[in-house]
Order: structure tokens, then sequence, then C-alpha cells
């Protein structure tokens, strides 16, 4: 009504917005209160105070699969959608009153994270959907339950608790879960039963699952992992070896975290500890028996019996055989001896030595070719230094480059022989400790010096002239032999002749004898022999009885005089 009798623009505006449900967007958009005033073909026609009336189909105001119990002159909440449509009607919803009423409802009980009541009614794409007292929210498939749900048949259309996840109002989603209910309720229920659990406590229970890492066991509404290293002392790969799934097992409670609610559980704490007295049963230097039960980069394990292991690092592994992988030597479940090396009871370690167990190779080569025998072996490698030669045991002997070939530089002597080539050498010395053997091939050729050098017992010295006999001819000079079976040498090519023309070692034969002068011995005693120096010294003994040049002889005079005698 008016207030003055003359209303004014503004009386009529206040008016206007009073029928049409105030300033502020009018009815349109608010749930409001109804009157039933008819009901007619599934329809409910309701009065709202709009200008006419709205109809709602009945199923709004039933739950699905119920008959709605509604009546003429009962009041109901509505939600105007539209006050007016094109036929002049109001166009309301019962559905969308409840879905505000209950979005109302909901947000206060997800701010207080308060659990709710809802059905589920339905499936979707990667979920379901529940009714949350006319609000419908999503269910993801993994949020069903604590394990995966294969039937959820028997789980709907029953009133269950759910927990509020997420709510957009404005998109009108809405994510709840069931698996926090169970997950809420079943820590209440595992910390009641922690309660009564205690460590060392032995207890009984049912093996639900085996992964490989250990078994889970089922004690009574709580589960408990029995790792893989706790069910036995001796050493298993997967805990099937032991046990299966449904058995009923003995535990003993090893550890009990209840921040976190793990229980750790342990079988071969119920035996007897087998590492007791270990130092006694296990003293350094025993001799064992074992198969290998595991190898690694490192080495192998041993078991030396059941529940106690020992390693043979890889350096333990073989006396000739260095830098290989342990599988190269020994093999998994092969049986072996081994030697204790030591014992360590605090870390539960035995270290183990198979090389020991067995002879030393160089002292075996010892006992079999002392110093001075002769052996036989194939050149294995060369290097810039000598020789590696393959012997009896697995062992390699080196010859030195200055002891491959009389007469020649150590480089050169290296050529002389080839990789895989068979070759004969003498033991010059034998070094177990260093695991070292010293061998020499030119102390075998013919007229070589003996062990004790002794060539001065030869008759040979430092300046005698001797008969030789070429042996070989090389480009560097000649290898000769004095007398029939004498010390062998050699002459330099500098040393075959005085004249540059006579300094050709092709000009010689083997076979070919001539005379030569002893010009001194090397470090094996070995001499030395040269032409040269003999022809020097008999022109200086010459000189000194037939005259000198400067008596007015000539050198051919003197020389010729002095063959004439030694003729005569």
């Amino acid at each position: 009504m008016a207030t003055s009798p003359n209303p004014t623009r503004n009386d009529f505006e206040a008016l206007l917005n009073e029928s049409l449900g105030g300033a502020e967007g009018g009815f349109e958009g608010r749930v409001v209160k109804g009157t039933v005033t008819a009901i007619e073909n599934d329809f409910a026609m309701i009065d709202a105070g709009l200008k006419s009336e709205g109809r709602v189909a009945l199923r709004e105001f039933s739950m699905p699969g119920q008959k709605a119990d509604l009546n003429v002159g009962d009041e109901v909440e509505v939600y105007v959608d539209r006050v007016e449509n094109m036929n002049g009607e109001a166009v309301l919803s019962r559905d969308r009153a409840r879905r505000e009423a209950a979005w109302d409802k909901l947000e206060g009980e997800f701010a207080a994270g308060n659990r709710v009541e809802g059905v589920i009614f339905g499936r979707v794409k990667g979920g379901f959907t529940v009714d949350l007292g006319g609000a419908v929210a999503f269910l993801p498939g993994s949020q069903v339950d604590v394990r995966p749900v294969r039937d959820v048949g028997p789980l709907m259309d029953i009133a269950q608790p759910f927990q509020i996840l997420k709510m957009d109002r404005r998109r009108g989603n809405i994510v709840v879960s069931r698996r926090a209910i169970l997950e809420e309720t079943r820590a209440e229920q595992r910390s009641g039963l922690i309660l009564n659990l205690a460590e060392g406590q032995i207890i009984e229970g049912v093996v639900k699952n085996i992964t490989d890492y250990g078994a889970f066991v089922d004690l009574g509404g709580i589960d408990g992992l029995l790792h893989v290293t706790d069910i036995s002392y001796k050493r298993i790969n997967h805990p099937s070896e032991m046990i299966n799934i449904g058995d009923t097992v003995k535990v003993q409670i090893v550890r009990i975290n209840r921040d976190t609610q793990r229980i750790s559980l342990g079988m071969k704490q119920l035996e007897s500890d087998p590492w007791e007295g270990a130092v006694a049963k296990y003293p350094v230097g025993a001799r064992l028996h074992g198969a290998v039960t595991n190898i690694t980069e490192y080495g192998a394990f041993i078991e030396l019996e059941a529940g106690i292991e020992g390693l043979v690092h890889v350096s333990e592994m073989s006396w000739t055989k260095k830098n290989v992988h342990p599988g190269k030597i020994v093999s998994t479940s092969q049986e072996v001896d081994v030697v204790v090396l030591d014992v360590d009871l605090e870390k539960r370690r035995i270290s183990l030595g198979l090389k020991q167990a067995q002879a030393n190779p160089w002292e075996a080569f010892a006992e079999k070719h002392p110093v001075g025998s002769t052996v036989e072996g194939e050149v294995k490698n060369a290097t810039e230094f000598g020789l590696f030669i393959g012997l009896d045991g697995d062992v390699d002997g080196m010859v030195h480059m200055s002891d491959i070939a009389w007469g020649i530089s150590g480089e050169d002597a290296l050529h002389l022989h080839r990789k895989g080539e068979m070759v004969k050498a003498i033991v010059l010395d034998i070094d177990a400790e260093k695991e070292r053997i010293s061998l020499g091939i030119k102390q075998l050729e013919k007229g070589a010096p003996t062990a004790g050098g002794a060539v001065s017992s030869s008759g040979l010295k430092k300046g005698a002239t001797v008969t030789v006999t070429v042996l070989e001819v090389r480009d560097g000079g000649l290898e000769v032999q004095a007398g029939e079976d004498g010390a062998t040498g050699f002459i330099k090519r500098a040393d075959l002749g005085r004249d540059r023309d006579e300094q050709r070692p092709d000009r010689f034969q083997v076979g070919q004898k001539f005379d030569a002068m002893i010009t001194g011995f090397d470090r094996s005693k070995k001499p030395n022999f040269s032409i040269k120096a003999r022809q020097l010294a008999e022109e200086k003994e010459a000189v000194e009885q037939y005259g000198s040049s400067d008596s007015g002889a000539s050198l051919g005079d003197i020389l010729g005089e002095a063959l004439k005698a030694k003729k005569d």
C-alpha cells in the first residue's frame, strides 16, 4: 500500500519489488515455501505467492522407487527457477530445493570434518554416484574400500557413512570417500589390538600374503610383516620356500612401531642361534667343507652349516687367476674346501680363503723344478722388458730381455720369439712370496757359461788368441765357439777386421775357423772375441821385433819379415 494519498514513483517501485520478492534478485534462484493446491496427472499444483501457480512432478517428492506422500494443503519448499514462463506459469522445482538445502547442510558438515550419510545409486566412469540427501556426489573407485572391490552390488542402495574430500558449489562437484571411514575405523581397532601386544611376545598367526621381501601374517585383526631375513637363519631366496598362504605359523613379535602401527615378526628367533660358539667351532686356520650359495662381484658365499655362511673374497679365490669374476672360478651349489681366515662374532662374519686350501703353485713348482733345471712352455706375452712363459701349475715365468740371446741387444732379442711359440728355458730364480719365477733362454745355448760361471776353468783368458768356429752369421756380427766344444761368444761387426772392407759378416761361412783374440767377458762370464784386436796385436808385436817405419823400413817389409819368420 502507498504511504501517502499521492504515491510517487519510488512508492510504486517499492510495491513492485515487494510483489516480485524483493529488490535483490527477486524470487528467481531462491527457495520459497508453497502450498499444494491440487494434484493432477502426476503433477502437484503449488501456490508460492507468485502471479501464477507452478507445476512440479510428483516423483520429485519421493525417493527412487517409492510413491510420493503428498496431499492437498501440504506446505513444501520449492526452488523458483523462473517467475513466469511463456505460458504464464511459474517454473518450480522440488529437487533443486532439496539440493540447495542439502548443499547448505553439507557445507557445514564439510567445514566441521564430520561424516555424512549417503546411498550409492549409480555407476559412472571411474567410480560411482552417491545421493547425499539431495546432492549428488562422486565416489572414485579407489575410495570404495581399503582393498580393490570386484563386486559393488552389495554396497549399493544402502545408507552408509561417507567422508567428504572435496566440494565446489560453483561447479556442483562433490567428491566423497568410503575408504577413509574404513581406514579410520580400522586404525581404531588396530590401536586397541596393539595395546594388547608386546615385543618379545610369541603368538600364532595365519599367512595372508607372500611377497618377494617377506610375508604378511594376520594376528587376529592386525597384520604383521615377517621379513624374509627373519624366517630362518639359513639363506632363502623367497619366503615361499618355507611358508605358504593359509599356513598357521608361530612367530615372535620383534618390534612394534606404535606411531605407524607396524609390527615386525620373526620365526628364526624361536630357533637356537647357530652363531653361538662360532669362534670355537670355526678357529682361524681350520680347513672346512661347504657349498657355494651365492656369487657376487666381490666374492662368493659358502654355507658352512644351516644359518652360517662365510665369504670368500675375490682376492682369496685363486693363486693365479687375478681380477676375474668369481663366477668364472666357482659355481652356485658347488662344494669346495676352504680355510678360515677370520671370525667376527659381533658382525657375524667369517672370512674364508679358497686358495689357501690349495697348494701354493710357486712352492710346488720350486719343488718340481729347482734352480738350474730346464723347463718348456708357451710364450704367453711379450712386453718391453721381456717374455712371459706359461709353465706347469698355471704359473708364469719371465725371461728378461737380457737373458734371451747372446751378442745382440735386448730390444732385438725380443723380436726373436713370438706369442704362442714353444720355447725351452733354464730356471734362474724362484721367489714364492713375491710369486716370481726368473727364466733364461740364452743360458741353454751351446757353450754357454755354467751356473757357476767358471769360464776361467776352460783356460780362456783376456788377451789370449784362440781358434774359433763360426756358428751363425748375423747382420751385426758372428756367433762363434772356441775350440770344438768350448764357450760361445760373439764378434761384433766392427771387430771383424781392421779395414772397413773386412768388416762384412757375409764374407764368413758357418763352420769356418779362424783365430781371434779374447777382449773380455760380459756379466755372465761369456767371452767376447775380436779379429781386429788380434790383427792390431800382431802388428804391434811385429813392429817391436823387426823394427819400425821410423828406421826406414816400410810396414809391408816389417810384416813380411814377421810372416817369413812365422813360417820358418
